[in-house]
């Protein structure tokens, strides 16, 4: 019998050649197609590539066929698509099967992009603008009871706050470091300083959060594009290579939540960290999904820059802070402060890949020793606490 030997192809290296935002903020007039068609030319335009060497693309959250869609709209006819929609968390999972599928030859750039008009589709009453997740399935045992998706947050935090005593104050001090960063970023929503007490004193949203606890609205769109080791020296840009990454699901019904205050971070950090060679420790900054201050809290925990039930201690130094802090996170001030169109994960690689360039201007992070930081960990969060995927991000090559 004759055998059919299999050779070994060699996986090639990924990077990030390519990031950009849309216009984001308040943004009345377009159509969030017309935000992901700017988003993508301009992470075309940022990477030097030309579009015809995009062969795939991936895209979640418009449409009926939303990558086919997308794709029709850009003018691209690509060889490979993702439409994985896990929520927030969305970008991080589509950028670790990108990376795959580039690594083992199946693409040569993969084109990640999104836009949303959520902050005008409310203003304009459009009826699509403020749906619910629907009360099919699982969910039709939680709807009934006023289950919203911001309760069952509030539900986590409290968890959270009975075990390990964390306070409200301590959670505030996440949105008042967010807004701080966010005065660093000329393209933030909001950049006007908070308070503890200004957190504390807003009206009530669901118990315990306030309004400042809770991710603002907005208008706006991000694209990325991942190209194979051999695309980068075309490119205009410093490359920033995806090093590891990770991907966990936990649960749609909260009563099949093992554990409030373990969010599924726990399990795609410990993957992405371990995948990329790198401890926690190793980290300069992180980019972390907070569409509420609880989110930042636990998933630093989770993913492991602080022992399980610390995290209240640890926001509450300061260290979050870029001006002043010594683990800078959410650089751009996050989705408290900067944007948030709805699934906001790629606006975390979009930061994430800036910072690590050194082209995030009043707000960029060094390293103790005047040093451009080295690497990144970005950790997108989907639905409530359902999912999450992490990327841990290197500047470089090498």
């Amino acid at each position: 019998m004759t055998r059919t030997r299999t050779r070994t192809r060699t996986r090639r290296k990924v990077a990030v050649v390519g990031v950009s935002l849309s216009d984001c903020g308040r943004v009345d007039e377009a159509t969030p197609y017309a935000l992901h068609a700017q988003a993508a030319r301009r992470a075309l335009a940022d990477s030097g590539l030309d579009r015809t060497v995009v062969d795939g693309i991936a895209s979640a959250g418009l449409g009926t066929l939303a990558p086919v869609e997308v794709a029709e709209y850009l003018g691209l006819r690509p060889t490979w698509v993702d439409s994985t929609s896990v929520g927030g968390s969305t970008w991080e999972v589509m950028a670790a099967h990108a990376a795959d599928a580039i690594a083992a030859g199946h693409a040569n750039a993969v084109l990640l992009v999104y836009g949303s008009t959520a902050r005008a589709d409310i203003k304009a009453g459009r009826r699509t603008g403020n749906l619910s997740f629907g009360a099919r399935g699982p969910l039709q045992f939680e709807v009934p009871y006023g289950h919203t998706l911001i309760a069952k947050y509030a539900m986590a935090a409290r968890r959270h706050m009975h075990e390990y005593g964390t306070t409200l104050e301590q959670l505030a001090s996440v949105a008042v470091q967010a807004r701080a960063n966010a005065a660093l970023n000329p393209d933030a929503m909001f950049r006007d300083p908070i308070t503890v007490d200004d957190v504390l004193s807003g009206p009530m949203i669901a118990d315990p959060f306030t309004k400042l606890h809770c991710c603002i609205r907005s208008d706006g769109g991000a694209a990325v594009l991942l190209a194979a080791e051999e695309y980068v020296q075309d490119c205009r840009t410093t490359p920033v290579r995806i090093l590891g990454t990770g991907e966990h699901v936990s649960h749609t019904t909260m009563s099949e939540w093992p554990d409030f205050t373990v969010s599924p971070a726990a399990v795609s950090g410990r993957t992405a960290f371990r995948r990329a060679g790198v401890a926690p420790q190793d980290i300069d900054f992180a980019e972390i999904y907070d569409a509420f201050t609880y989110m930042t809290l636990v998933t630093l925990e989770d993913l492991g820059f602080c022992e399980k039930g610390e995290g209240g201690e640890f926001v509450a130094k300061g260290r979050l802070k870029v001006a002043g802090g010594d683990f800078p996170v959410n650089t751009d001030g996050g989705g408290l402060s900067a944007q948030h169109p709805g699934m906001r994960g790629l606006f975390l690689l979009v930061e994430a890949v800036r910072q690590l360039r050194g082209e995030a201007g009043p707000r960029q992070v060094h390293r103790p020793n005047g040093h451009l930081p080295e690497l990144a960990v970005a950790s997108g969060t989907g639905g409530w606490f359902c999912s999450s995927g992490t990327v841990v991000l290197g500047r470089g090559m090498s």
